[in-house]
């Protein structure tokens, strides 16, 4: 039985990027199993945030690979995720994990999947999982008619999905580079 259930969303505004994840892990469709996991990490001397949804195993399993590029290219995220991604696409056993990743720094937002897009979005603004889609819509009209910063903005979309997907809930972490 797969353990799933996430929602990541990430801002960039204003130089900073915010990235947040909710706290719940589910086993199938049916179980919470818990309420408080951190699925928002900092990597690479916390220069790098990133957030992971699908397996928990494959989340992690990805984190430390990415975790391994970081350090291969001295901190660069874009040359570390499209290695990742290329890994990720050709080899055999990589290829059937579940997961995505959300991973920022300073001067990048890159989502990270497993069919090997590397995507910079153009609205500073991802959100990968169950919910990603409520946060990811709730973000984009706080950013166009508030004033919140990327954090808050983060916070209160993750609140909104929490309201709407089962498999979010409101036990929120935040991290901010």
């Amino acid at each position: 039985m797969d353990i799933r259930g996430t929602t990541i969303i990430a801002v960039r505004k204003d130089g900073k990027c915010a990235i947040a994840g909710d706290g719940q892990v589910t086993l199938g469709e049916t179980t919470i199993m818990k309420h408080s996991a951190k699925k928002v990490r900092r990597l690479y001397n916390s220069k790098v945030v990133v957030g992971f949804a699908g397996s928990v195993a494959d989340s992690f399993s990805l984190c430390e690979r990415l975790e391994a590029k970081l350090e291969m290219y001295s901190g660069s995220l874009r040359r570390a995720a499209v290695s990742l991604a290329q890994d990720w696409r050709s080899d055999k056993v990589l290829r059937q994990l579940q997961a995505m990743l959300i991973a920022a720094n300073e001067e990048e937002l890159l989502l990270i999947s497993g069919t090997g897009e590397i995507i910079d979005p153009d609205d500073g603004i991802a959100a990968i999982g169950s919910g990603g889609m409520f946060a990811l819509s709730a973000a984009k009209a706080l950013m166009r008619n508030t004033d919140l910063p990327a954090d808050k903005i983060a916070m209160e979309a993750l609140k909104i999905a929490s309201e709407i997907c089962v498999y979010t809930n409101s036990n929120i972490s935040v991290e901010v580079v």
